[in-house]
């Protein structure tokens, strides 16, 4: 007996059924009109959550101000079919690595009726395949190599210059003691600047060597900085993690830096009153967020538009690391900070 064509009613079952591939249909405009269970399980939103809501509403805050879903819907007009992989928002506002497949449909007409996508998410398969290759091994290298040679330029520092400036202050107050006023007023100027030269290489050094990061991990080297860096400034602060394991020593250093980038603009730029550091465990990484309730972020930040130095870095190690970093303005004022980074020990 031959086979049966299967009915469009099976078709629907089969596609709604599938959990492993996200798969829906859009409409001409880019709106949800279709959703499986693949896709309520990768993406987070019921399909009563979802349908009648355009589809942007997957894509990063930075894609969608740089008009990237448009530009896939339009690719996917004019060759048929595109494929792409990028970063996706889940509907907590985590975020998944994802190849996406878009189709445009038409019917007997040839009028566009709307886009079949497709979505997998491979943030596993993606963190696996870097620690494995050879870039990742290189990106340990560079790290490790980076926090060697702030550590000895802190060493030098502390056991060089600045005890031999200490001792230049020391001179000079013996020397002011031994002279008359009029020369002793300029040996005391002299002496205060060499005093605020040796608490800015102090300041340095602690900037090169944090406390705690080499033997208490990454908890303990947050705790220290923050206790240390905002001493005195009245701002409150408050470190939150749920990590399942200490991450592996590059992804620490690197989470580490960019924190410690993000509280520098805070203490600088941010004129807030409390910051607050969140660390988790998620998707074999770490994802950490910075939050403050200061001024907010310069324009455009969200977008990746900005002349700002320590906000380029920061996406920069993010990305050199294998992951992301977000920032943008907080409900209510103030600027968050958030980045994932991948925690797959490379060998």
């Amino acid at each position: 007996m031959p086979a049966r064509d299967p009915a469009p009613a099976d078709l629907r079952l089969l596609v709604q059924s599938v959990v492993d591939y996200s798969i829906f249909m859009l409409d001409p405009g880019g709106h949800v009109v279709s959703w499986n269970a693949g896709a309520e399980r990768a993406k987070g939103y019921a399909a009563e959550e979802i349908i009648g809501r355009h589809f942007s509403v997957f894509y990063p805050p930075g894609d969608v101000a740089a008009g990237v879903p448009e530009r896939l819907l339009a690719a996917a007009v004019a060759d048929g079919r595109v494929a792409a992989e990028g970063w996706r928002v889940r509907k907590d506002g985590t975020r998944f690595w994802a190849s996406v497949v878009i189709t445009a449909l038409y019917d007997e007409t040839g009028e566009l009726r709307g886009f079949g996508k497709v979505t997998r998410d491979l943030t596993e398969r993606r963190g696996v395949a870097r620690a494995l290759d050879e870039r990742g091994r290189l990106l340990a290298h560079l790290v490790r190599a980076q926090e060697m040679e702030r550590r000895r330029i802190a060493w030098d520092v502390h056991d060089d210059t600045i005890q031999s400036m200490v001792a230049v202050g020391m001179g000079l107050r013996l020397l002011g003691e031994r002279l008359p006023e009029e020369y002793a007023a300029l040996v005391r100027e002299l002496d205060d600047a060499v005093d605020a030269a040796v608490r800015r290489l102090r300041g340095l050094t602690f900037r090169l060597l944090p406390p705690g990061l080499d033997s208490g991990g990454l908890v303990e080297g947050l705790t220290g900085y923050l206790e240390q860096a905002f001493a005195g400034s009245g701002l409150r602060f408050e470190l939150r993690h749920r990590l399942d394991a200490e991450p592996p020593p590059e992804t620490a250093i690197t989470a580490f830096r960019i924190c410690q980038e993000a509280l520098t603009n805070v203490r600088k730029h941010a004129r807030a009153r409390t910051v607050t550091v969140s660390l988790s465990s998620l998707d074999r990484g770490v994802l950490v967020r910075v939050a403050d309730d200061g001024v907010g972020p310069p324009p455009h930040a969200s977008e990746g538009r900005h002349d700002h130095f320590g906000l380029l870095e920061m996406r920069e190690r993010a990305d050199t690391a294998g992951g992301w970093c977000d920032i943008r303005g907080a409900p209510g004022g103030g600027t968050v900070v958030e980045f994932w980074l991948p925690a797959v020990p490379i060998p």
